[in-house]
């Protein structure tokens, strides 16, 4: 996460603003965090042409000597777009804490808050520091949508609830006190603007054309590509291979509707030390989320006849050992393709048990979830984050034991 400025959009009062957020940085021994503003005013524009023209033409601001600011100073207009997941509607919080406590929502509420506790630190506003201190129990919103299940549960979310009924109003009304909209050359927000209108014409253009391209090459690639006609691919189930520092693990998998659906019941997955001992188990009936998949008779059918063979593509092998490390050495020493595989099965694994804390834990306004991002989505005009990263990799091993703790040998 250090070392990059990030557009950010968030939701006040007086309407919709962008503006830079510069998550935690290292420099020497101390720690750093900052908002583009200057001295007690944190700065918010009604559009992304005018923040890029501030920030081309400004060169006193509280982000100037950020070590990524040379870079930022000179993206063009489109490249400030604040992306979807750094998007923080604060006057709709109420309206979130009064909503059902579902995945997307519990996740959107605690990303919201955190940026506002964010905003509150950095300047220093009583009323902010006031109400996360005073409410201890929005901390179970890192916790995931399964904190508030049953009875026990919705009466967690209902104190929740009541916490930003109370008092929320006050902190809204002190980061309003704080945001300012500064005067900006006009001249430089027309050819901001002349910048994301050209973008948008390029990016309808580029889909036409990709478009036109697919339509033309349908049948070709229909023709060439090869088709997968084993029987796990006409089953829609896959096996998996798992590597952990202890076991080499086997399981099965697919994904109905979109979610992940494992071996196993009850949020844990059912794995086994061989692929002999997985068929084995398939030829018995036993009780798993995995039956209710239309074709799992037909894999047991092939595990009663002997005919099964547990065969597990290079996409279904994940790697976990060493990945904390090398995210503790730094970015050079990752290996990407693990990364983005384990960061798969993690999630998989996690929405398999109707958990969230994977979700929350690699959210982009997190360390870990900044990192990761920056590993899986390479982009030339970000930084590379900074050592030390010791939050990172330490983050990362407790998804590693959460996940482990979910697997039950057979």
């Amino acid at each position: 996460m250090a070392g990059d400025i990030v557009p950010i959009e968030i939701g006040l009062t007086n309407g919709d603003l962008v503006t830079l957020w510069a998550p935690r940085w290292r420099e020497g021994d101390e720690e750093w965090e900052a908002f583009l503003g200057h001295e007690e005013d944190l700065y918010g524009f009604a559009s992304v042409a005018e923040l890029a023209a501030f920030i081309r033409t400004d060169t006193d601001n509280d982000l100037v000597d950020h070590p990524a600011w040379s870079v930022v100073s000179g993206l063009s207009a489109a490249e400030l777009e604040p992306e979807e997941n750094f998007t923080f509607d604060f006057v709709g919080v109420p309206e979130l804490a009064a909503g059902d406590p579902e995945s997307l929502v519990v996740a959107e509420l605690d990303e919201t808050l955190n940026m506002a506790r964010n905003i509150g630190e950095v300047c220093d506003l009583d009323p902010v520091i006031r109400f996360f201190s005073g409410h201890p129990i929005l901390s179970a919103l890192a916790t995931g949508a399964g904190t508030f299940e049953g009875r026990e549960g919705l009466e967690v979310w209902d104190q929740v609830g009541a916490a930003i009924a109370k008092d929320w109003d006050k902190v809204l009304d002190a980061i309003d006190t704080v945001v300012k909209s500064p005067d900006v050359d006009a001249a430089a927000v027309a050819v901001a603007e002349a910048e994301l209108l050209a973008a948008a014409e390029n990016t309808v253009d580029a889909d036409d054309v990709a478009d036109e391209s697919e339509d033309e090459e349908f049948d070709e690639e229909e023709e060439d590509d090869d088709f997968d006609d084993s029987f796990w691919a006409s089953v829609g189930v896959d096996p998996v291979r798992i590597i952990t520092s202890a076991d080499t693990l086997y399981t099965l998998r697919c994904y109905l509707n979109d979610r992940a659906v494992f071996l196993g019941q009850n949020g844990l997955i059912t794995v086994f030390t061989s692929e002999r001992s997985l068929a084995r188990y398939l030829a018995d009936n036993h009780e798993h989320d995995l039956a209710q998949v239309a074709t799992y008779g037909e894999i047991q059918n092939a595990a009663v006849d002997g005919s099964l063979e547990i065969e597990v593509t290079d996409e279904n092998v994940y790697v976990l050992p060493g990945i904390a490390d090398d995210l503790a050495e730094g970015p050079g020493a990752v290996d990407a393709e693990q990364l983005e595989l384990a960061v798969e099965l993690f999630t998989d694994a996690a929405e398999f048990a109707s958990d969230d804390s994977v979700d929350s834990a690699l959210a982009g306004s997190t360390e870990l979830g900044w990192y990761v991002s920056y590993l899986l989505n390479p982009d030339p005009s970000r930084m590379a984050p900074n050592p030390p990263f010791v939050i990172e990799s330490e983050a990362w091993r407790t998804l590693d034991r959460e996940f482990e703790a979910r697997l039950r040998k057979a």
